[in-house]
């Protein structure tokens, strides 16, 4: 996103936490009806481009948000997507990424208010993997030949009575709405909103054996010294690593395995 969006997104992501701060707002009600408007924005081409006109006046805009939604969603959603239409945005589509992303928000505080967060990251990481292992799953979960009611149940199968209702609910929107993304980028995202509730940083760690207790502890820590920032280790383990971990935080991979030592020194000798 650009400067204006970016800045209309922070303003309403800090109206969103003041509202949910509040223990008699119903964040999980409060995620389904912004999902919702994620839908109705997504599919009305025209009426977003309406709510983003820089030409119109931020009030005029927010009436008319107030006049289409007003006893479709409860008064928490309206007044969150008025504020966010009196705001400007770089972009029409903008808008409805942040409408979208604020939903996403609100069911991992419901999360996070339940003390289950650990577990919806977690879960998010899991099944991110099961996807990449298997073509056919994905193949199911992305075939555009196939309903969203085909897809959904496919997942709740999958997910009921195994996961938290949270995840199998981020899981079903994202699978079932991709709106252009990919599965996997789609998940990753998920995954860095969830961290960022407890804001924290995501690292992967990938061992050949599982970690104990106390190795994640410290690891952990190293980790928050390191990049100043309590971190979430995701734990993945990989017998073909060999031996030591390779931990990936954003964009920069820390590789400490033998079978990248293994692979270094068979590049120098080639060299």
């Amino acid at each position: 996103m650009n400067g204006a969006s970016r800045e209309a997104l922070a303003a309403a992501r800090e109206s969103l936490d003041a509202l949910t701060d509040n223990t008699s707002v119903d964040a999980t009600k409060l995620a389904g009806e912004l999902a919702s408007v994620t839908a109705l924005l997504d599919r009305e081409v025209s009426l977003r481009r309406v709510l983003t006109d820089p030409a119109q006046a931020g009030e005029a805009k927010a009436e008319l948000a107030q006049r289409l939604l007003g006893g479709q969603v409860g008064g928490e959603t309206v007044d969150l997507i008025s504020g966010m239409v009196r705001s400007r945005w770089s972009q029409s589509r903008d808008l409805v990424d942040s409408v979208e992303e604020l939903a996403n928000i609100a069911d991992l505080t419901a999360a996070q208010q339940a003390g289950a967060l650990d577990d919806v990251e977690d879960e998010l990481f899991r099944f991110g993997r099961i996807v990449s292992s298997s073509t056919g799953l994905r193949s199911a979960l992305t075939d555009k030949a196939a309903t969203a009611s085909a897809k959904s149940e496919l997942l709740r199968g999958l997910l009921g009575g195994k996961a938290n209702a949270v995840t199998e609910r981020l899981i079903i929107r994202l699978v079932t709405q991709p709106r252009g993304r990919s599965l996997e980028s789609g998940l990753e995202s998920l995954s860095k909103l969830a961290a960022a509730r407890r804001d924290r940083m995501v690292a992967v760690v990938t061992s050949a054996v599982p970690l104990s207790d106390q190795q994640k502890q410290r690891l952990g820590g190293v980790l928050a010294k390191l990049y100043g920032r309590q971190m979430h280790l995701n734990l993945d383990v990989d017998p073909s690593v060999l031996g030591g971990i390779s931990v990936q935080v954003g964009d920069e991979v820390i590789n400490g395995t033998i079978a990248e030592r293994l692979d270094e020194a068979t590049r120098r000798l080639a060299g």
